[in-house]
């Protein structure tokens, strides 16, 4: 090779080798560009009729044939730019040993500098970028090289069957719940907050249940229209909801749904009874404790219904749930209908938090910040009483989960306020 290239001046000699580096690291970005394009932002510019990222998804659809003729190039320059170097080399220095070791370790670290290491950072710096624009070049070498292409993959092919490799099994791009839930969390630089927010609580809804956001029975407000008819007009009057649960005498065993508003424009009449809210009346929507928020929201839909009361197995109620509470989940608190006694304010300037017995470990752990478990008891009073298996005195400490709590008011039944202790970070 070296008899032609003696007739050349050598700067001749050296624009020669630059263009082949130059080829070489061509190769090494494109490949690994494409290798690093995320095919669903590409499919969306070719969606859009983005023309060169039309041509990169149909070069991601023929891996074989890409990957080929990157290859073939890569290595075909990578061969001779250090034989071209050892012969300028030797015609300037002499037939040497040394100058013959010299000029391959300098042709292999220009290879590894500016053919491999370089071109293959900045390829995965910009991968949509880089491929939609090597794209262009690559489609014509690919219709080029078809045939040393495909006498190379035949006898790839017959390579891979003697090692029993199927390469099919691998070709499920489909991805999976999880997969697709990390994608959104990492899209900061494309999707704002608030909606990346909401996208990652509806992946979260196939994993609550309708007992994770009911209102629990303790905390449920109920019209009893056994009392006097005076009462039920200053409850009425002073509710914060738009529907009420219904009983009559028995609390456990409701007979209704009350839509506020329509009781509200009765009480002009001096001759009101309960006969007349019971005439406004709808049935009431059960719900079997354990459903799915995610199900339980399609049911409201097909039922055209906005409250349900949860039940156990035996019928009794447990709690209510709206499809507001639902929807809360999925874009966070809206309503303010109606002040939560639960869950006021967040931490102290002291680090510490006073709690209500009955508050809700979701409502704890998303205001707080903290990890309690909602595998067992919703309340934080239920998690105390499991944790401690009896119904503690004042002033009594525990840790569940790196969290302290002090215990602060006990009723005879149940543990009513909390000091909780903000976590050392």
């Amino acid at each position: 090779m070296d008899s032609w290239l003696n007739d050349w001046p050598w700067w001749a000699q050296f624009a020669l080798v630059v263009i082949l580096l130059a080829v070489s690291a061509f190769f090494s970005i494109t490949e690994t560009s494409m290798m690093a394009a995320n095919r669903h932002r590409i499919r969306h510019l070719a969606n859009r009729g983005h023309r060169g990222a039309k041509h990169t998804q149909e070069l991601l659809g023929k891996t074989e044939a890409l990957l080929s003729v990157i290859l073939i190039g890569n290595n075909l320059v990578n061969t001779i730019v250090p034989v071209l170097l050892t012969g300028i080399a030797l015609h300037a220095f002499g037939n040497n040993g040394s100058v013959l070791s010299i000029s391959t370790g300098i042709a292999a670290v220009l290879i590894i500098i500016f053919c491999e290491i370089t071109p293959k950072v900045i390829g995965a710096t910009y991968p949509e970028r880089i491929s939609i624009v090597t794209s262009w070049i690559i489609r014509p070498l690919i219709v080029i090289l078809k045939p040393v292409t495909w006498l190379i993959n035949v006898f790839v092919t017959l390579l891979l069957k003697l090692f029993r490799v199927n390469t099919a099994a691998n070709k499920n791009t489909q991805m999976s719940p999880e997969e697709l839930r990390s994608v959104v969390l990492e899209s900061t630089h494309f999707i704002p907050n608030k909606h990346r927010s909401i996208l990652v609580n509806l992946f979260n809804l196939e994993n609550i249940q309708v007992d994770d956001v009911m209102t629990p029975r303790s905390r449920m407000e109920v019209l009893d229209l056994s009392r006097p008819i005076e009462e039920v007009i200053h409850q009425l009057e002073t509710c914060y909801h738009n529907k009420l649960p219904v009983c009559e005498e028995d609390s456990d065993k409701v007979i209704g749904i009350l839509a506020v508003r329509k009781a509200l424009s009765l009480l002009g009449d001096e001759e009101l009874t309960h006969a007349n809210f019971k005439d406004l009346l709808s049935e009431p929507y059960f719900i079997p404790s354990g459903t799915p928020v995610l199900q339980q929201l399609q049911y409201f839909q097909e039922n055209q219904e906005r409250v349900g009361l949860v039940v156990d197995e035996y019928g009794i109620v447990q709690g209510l749930v709206t499809i507001e509470d639902i929807l809360e989940e999925l874009i966070g608190e809206f309503t303010t209908s109606i002040p939560d006694l639960a869950i006021k304010t967040k931490w102290s300037n002291e680090g510490d938090y006073l709690a209500d017995g009955s508050a809700s470990l979701r409502d704890l752990n998303r205001t707080l910040g903290l990890n309690l478990s909602l595998e067992g008891p919703k309340t934080l009073n239920g998690l105390l009483l499991e944790t401690l298996e009896d119904i503690p005195d004042n002033d009594v400490s525990v840790k569940i989960n790196d969290v302290v709590m002090e215990i602060i008011q006990v009723d005879e039944h149940t543990i009513k306020t909390v000091r909780i202790y903000k976590p050392n970070a």
